[in-house]
């Protein structure tokens, strides 16, 4: 996200500073390159350029200058700098914020309004990178349509910065002044050391944990000191013309390709990094204008070099609105997107994407100036008295913006409550959601709306995720939770990925009707067996280990029964299976759990659709509350993910084990619905939901003490 368009504490008049180089134009053309790049290659690409890189290098740059000249004058003062901050950003980013919510509501389908209040929250309060760090880690977040609110990550990075900097620069100074220093240097020491162990830290996250690295603050500090450490430099480099004109077109040429080159949003942001962030500062270095009556003065710019580009009204003028330019472009185009159906614009449409949020930004900057003017107030603003003064004054206008829309994010939470709670009371008849049991000859009373409604289908996973039972893909933790009866007689064990997880509501109560302990062991995309697994194209190495550790758990627990997955459906070649089967190395590992004494049930997979079904729902049948209305558009037939017949039939199982197999529940000869006696059978593209499963515990039963009546 862009800087400040100047640096905290100065009026938009006064003209950028970096250290003691005199005034920068190029900075503001600087910008206007990113950000055209950010919203280029989002837009006509649907990638990631490196853009925001530079602007969080470029906030180091600025911040860092403006805090040192403040520490070597009258002091830093905290309250102060973060108000200005506040009414300087808050605004915009407000007025961005409650846009948002409303296209939300306008634009996107029923199943992204649940997310939406929790979006404008992080994006005002500055923790969207780590709401998205979760989201990026967690295996059932949904894919389609994006967040419109996933862009203010960089504005958190941001914000987590400002709190952090000018305790450093004003601790540094401070001490330096003690030991009757310059600080410069105590400072430049204090940034490279910042810079070292930050980048460290992101080189090794990245390697580990790309998706949560790409969010995480420490891993992005050293772009910021980067920025800081330019800051303190700057002033003693004088290169001739000749080196200037190549470092500015160099660098620029290297940012314009680096999107281009390298795959910015799964490589980055380790030492890949540096391409953008050491190309932005080549271009700065290459606009220095060296000391003043020098041959690398301000008046011996080469005629030829990209600073004069940069300098240009066009790029300067863009460079000015960019913060408001960034807030805008994203929420306009996720919202075109929804609109027209496609995951990247046409030429036409980008343009008119582009346009629309030039514009956008060209009308919110001028008002969000004359609101940090008010926020500053009148007076030359010196002194003790007069600086707290100023800092209320900026808090209040800046909470003037920030209140109602965290109000407006609020009230949307309170309603979807209130939807929530008239969908339980609706649910608590008994006979109106029979679900399952019509394969029973049970009959669903017709024109009922479907339960849960796509909007809230999100919520209906099974207990155990929100109890933090089921273990993520990137932890290896072997993470046992114990259900059902206090004084059991029987323990049940449900192990394997989240296809085995979403049994656990039948289970459950299964569990308590019959005294069972029920213990939940299961790890996202993790499938029961030692055989090499992948997840996203590469090495499942977790995997390995969670599944090497729940061996370990099982010898030590001795459940009677281990309940897992049977076989395997995919519609994904890359997870390296094409089609159902029973996956190497299952049969062994039942024949191991049956040296142990171990019983086994291998339910047959469920059939996945390959789309969101909520999502499906919302768009195809708006208007219809059953989301039938046309029987075809969001069904799946049989054959896409299940094999003809069972691979489980016919295989040479061990003696402990019992095999089900219910996929008629869900499928006729045909076809296999998302709504089965007015329930909503899916919660996302592939895994049950758990009101619907909880319908189907009476039949596992019946079926389960059919097939093994002695061993229940």
């Amino acid at each position: 996200m862009p800087p400040p368009t100047c640096p905290p504490g100065t009026a938009r008049t006064r003209p950028v500073e970096v250290g003691t180089g005199g005034h920068r134009p190029g900075i503001d053309g600087l910008r206007a390159v990113a950000v055209l790049l950010v919203a280029a290659y989002h837009i006509w690409l649907g990638r990631v350029s490196g853009g925001v890189d530079v602007f969080l290098m470029l906030t180091g740059l600025l911040v860092t200058a403006s805090l040192l000249r403040a520490a070597t004058g009258g002091g830093v003062r905290y309250g102060a700098f973060l108000a200005r901050l506040a009414v300087r950003l808050l605004p915009t980013a407000a007025v961005v914020a409650v846009f948002t919510l409303v296209g939300t509501w306008l634009f996107l389908p029923q199943t992204r309004w649940r997310e939406a209040p929790d979006g404008a929250v992080a994006a005002l309060l500055g923790h969207t990178n780590w709401r998205l760090a979760l989201n990026a880690v967690d295996y059932l977040a949904r894919d389609g349509v994006p967040d419109p609110f996933q862009h203010f990550w960089s504005l958190s990075v941001q914000w987590q910065f400002y709190l952090l900097w000018p305790a450093l620069v004003a601790g540094t100074a401070l001490l330096a002044r003690r030991a009757g220093r310059d600080p410069r240097r105590p400072l430049f020491w204090a940034l490279t050391a910042v810079f070292a162990l930050s980048l460290a830290y992101s080189v090794a996250l990245t390697r580990e944990n790309q998706p949560w690295a790409y969010f995480d603050t420490g891993a992005r500090l050293w772009e910021l000191a980067l920025g800081g450490l330019l800051a303190l430099l700057l002033p003693g480099l004088r290169p001739g013309r000749a080196v200037r004109a190549l470092l500015g077109w160099a660098g620029l040429a290297a940012l314009v390709l680096c999107g281009v080159l390298l795959q910015v949003s799964t490589a980055f942001p380790g030492y890949a990094a540096l391409w953008p962030t050491l190309a932005a500062a080549a271009v700065i270095v290459a606009g220095s204008p060296g000391a003043p009556n020098t041959p690398a003065g301000p008046t011996t710019a080469p005629p030829t070099g990209a600073d004069r580009l940069l300098s240009s009204r066009p790029l300067r003028y863009l460079g000015s609105i960019s913060y408001a330019l960034y807030l805008w472009h994203w929420p306009i185009l996720v919202f075109y997107l929804a609109a027209t159906e496609r995951d990247l614009a046409t030429p036409v449409g980008g343009a008119a994407v582009l346009a629309a949020s030039v514009l956008a930004a060209a009308a919110t900057t001028p008002l969000a100036d004359r609101v940090a003017a008010l926020g500053r107030g009148s007076g030359p603003g010196r002194g003790r008295g007069p600086g707290r003064r100023a800092a209320l004054r900026g808090t209040a206008v800046a909470m003037a913006f920030l209140l109602p829309a965290l109000g407006a994010a609020g009230a949307w939470t309170g309603a979807q409550a209130a939807e929530r709670a008239r969908w339980d009371t609706l649910l608590a008849d008994g006979h109106s959601y029979p679900g399952a049991a019509v394969t029973r000859g049970v009959t669903a009373p017709p024109g009922l709306p479907v339960y849960p409604p796509p909007a809230l289908a999100a919520e209906d996973a099974p207990a155990t995720y929100a109890d933090g039972c089921n273990q993520t893909t990137a932890d290896a933790e072997v993470i046992v939770c114990e259900y059902g009866s206090d004084r059991p007689v029987r323990t049940v064990a449900l192990v394997g990925g989240s296809h085995a997880a979403h049994w656990f509501p039948a289970l459950e109560a299964l569990a308590l009707e019959h005294d069972w302990r029920l213990l939940n062991i299961v790890k996202g995309a993790c499938l029961f067996t030692d055989a090499p697994q992948t997840y996203k194209g590469e090495p499942y190495t977790s995997c390995a280990r969670w599944n090497r550790g729940v061996m370990a758990e099982l010898r030590r627990l001795r459940p009677d029964t281990v309940f897992t997955t049977g076989t395997t459906t995919s519609l994904d070649s890359s997870a390296g299976f094409g089609e159902e089967q029973v996956v190497e190395g299952y049969v062994e590992r039942w024949r191991e759990l049956g040296e142990l004494g171990i019983d086994v049930v291998a339910v047959r997979d469920t059939p996945r659709f390959g789309f969101d079904v909520p999502e499906c729902l919302a768009r195809a049948a708006p208007s219809d509350p059953v989301g039938q209305a046309d029987p075809g558009a969001c069904t799946t037939a049989p054959g896409d993910s299940l094999a003809p017949r069972s691979p489980l039939k016919g295989a040479a199982l061990p003696a402990n084990v019992t095999a089900l197999d219910l996929t008629d529940v869900f499928c006729d000869a045909d076809l296999c619905r998302p709504v089965i006696g007015n329930l909503l059978v899916y919660w996302d593209a592939s895994h049950i939901g758990a009101t619907f499963m909880r319908t189907l515990a009476p039949e596992l039963d019946r079926r389960w003490t059919r097939a093994a009546p002695r061993r229940r």
